[in-house]
């Protein structure tokens, strides 16, 4: 339950939040209580957000919003400083514990899904304690909230939706599978891309197998110091001949992941390149109709990727769609994904954020609606939108 009796010396009993209160509508700031933290929670003062195609489809789509959820707070990335801490939680089995518990004054950043309370289009959040990290001190803010949406996302990825191991603490001897032939990476320079590429290049996989990135001639050769082997533009005339080039047997491609989720843009080629025994990750939700700047009429998701061409891919494809906070599913990265892991990829240099593109204006409402307006005319390429919350 929701309680100010307890909230720290100077934590206002209310704050202001960004939200959405119907599709297509512009952005309104409402009044959001201020949650005292509660077993195993922390209460944090947000500083920075980041922007994502899901805030585009929630804001222009309404997508997996119920009618009575308005007005509805955005965010899944956000980073701050704590101000309070509520009791440990029993429940946590001992080996999942923290080894660095959180203190107030601590610089954090933070991956929400869960609930309103702790959305990152807000002042104030209240959330689980293990779905925050403190940031490294080689980190700045802005560089954090690129990350642990799109991080998390790319490990749920690889793990749950390809199979493919990636232990932790990563063995001395570890030698990553060789998988039969190249993992494809289309929309490599979107946020996910890049972590995907990198968590390849981390684990070992790029020296085992061939990572094929596709995107944008102008991102190839970043996207190959981050750990592409070769990279195709999507553009290219005859783009699924070069890419099914690169196999020798079938599946030719056996992994794919779709970083963007476009029926038209991604979908319909990959259809074309899987083969019997190929898994294929999508990103959901799958764009039947893009939101545009040009046209006001309300954009179309599918989250069943078995609903999308459902003719056009070939006997034995298997198609997975993946849904980030599905990784609470894995205990062992629950307690230690956020908390842990992507701090300690951060902290050693193994994981770059991804590029900021500083979203300005002079009001949090300014700020928040700018940056919807850029994911609108889909101007972000190969950077993420960042910008501030809460003043210094």
């Amino acid at each position: 339950m929701t309680t100010t009796a307890s909230l720290p010396a100077g934590v206002p009993a209310t704050h202001p939040a960004v939200a959405t209160v119907r599709p297509r509508a512009s952005l309104e700031i409402i009044q959001q209580p201020t949650s005292t933290p509660g077993e195993g929670e922390v209460l944090v003062h947000v500083q920075w957000t980041s922007s994502s195609p899901l805030d585009l489809h929630q804001a222009d789509g309404g997508l997996l919003i119920s009618p009575e959820s308005y007005p509805y707070i955005m965010g899944t990335s956000w980073a701050g400083v704590v101000v309070a801490l509520g009791p440990s939680n029993p429940t946590v089995p001992p080996q999942h514990q923290p080894s660095e518990p959180l203190a107030p004054g601590d610089k954090v950043f933070g991956f929400s899904f869960r609930n309103q309370q702790e959305k990152g289009f807000q002042e104030y959040v209240t959330t689980a304690t293990s779905l925050v990290g403190k940031i490294p001190d080689n980190i700045t803010p802005e560089e954090a909230v690129t990350v642990p949406a799109n991080l998390i996302t790319a490990i749920h990825t690889l793990t749950a939706d390809l199979d493919l191991p990636l232990p932790w603490p990563i063995p001395t001897d570890w030698t990553a599978p060789n998988i039969g032939g190249p993992i494809l990476v289309w929309g490599a320079a979107s946020s996910v891309g890049l972590y995907i590429l990198q968590v390849l290049r981390i684990w070992g996989y790029t020296n085992t197998t061939q990572v094929i990135a596709v995107a944008r001639s102008q991102h190839h050769h970043e996207l190959q110091k981050l750990g592409a082997t070769v990279s195709v533009d999507y553009n290219d005339d005859d783009v699924v001949g070069k890419i099914l080039s690169f196999g020798t047997r079938e599946p030719r491609i056996p992994l794919i992941v779709d970083c963007i989720g476009s029926r038209e843009g991604t979908l319909r080629p990959l259809t074309r390149i899987a083969e019997r025994g190929s898994k294929v990750a999508i990103m959901l939700p799958v764009i039947n109709i893009h939101s545009s700047t040009e046209d006001s009429s309300l954009p179309e998701y599918e989250m069943d990727v078995s609903r999308v061409l459902t003719d056009e891919w070939k006997d034995g494809v298997l198609l997975k769609g993946t849904r980030t906070h599905f990784y609470w599913h894995n205990e062992f990265f629950k307690y230690h994904l956020q908390p842990e892991i992507v701090p300690a990829l951060l902290k050693s240099g193994h994981v770059q954020p991804n590029k900021q593109r500083i979203v300005e204006g002079k009001t949090l409402l300014e700020r928040a609606q700018n940056a919807l307006d850029l994911l609108r005319e889909r101007a972000p390429s190969g950077e993420k939108l960042v910008w501030r919350v809460a003043e210094e």
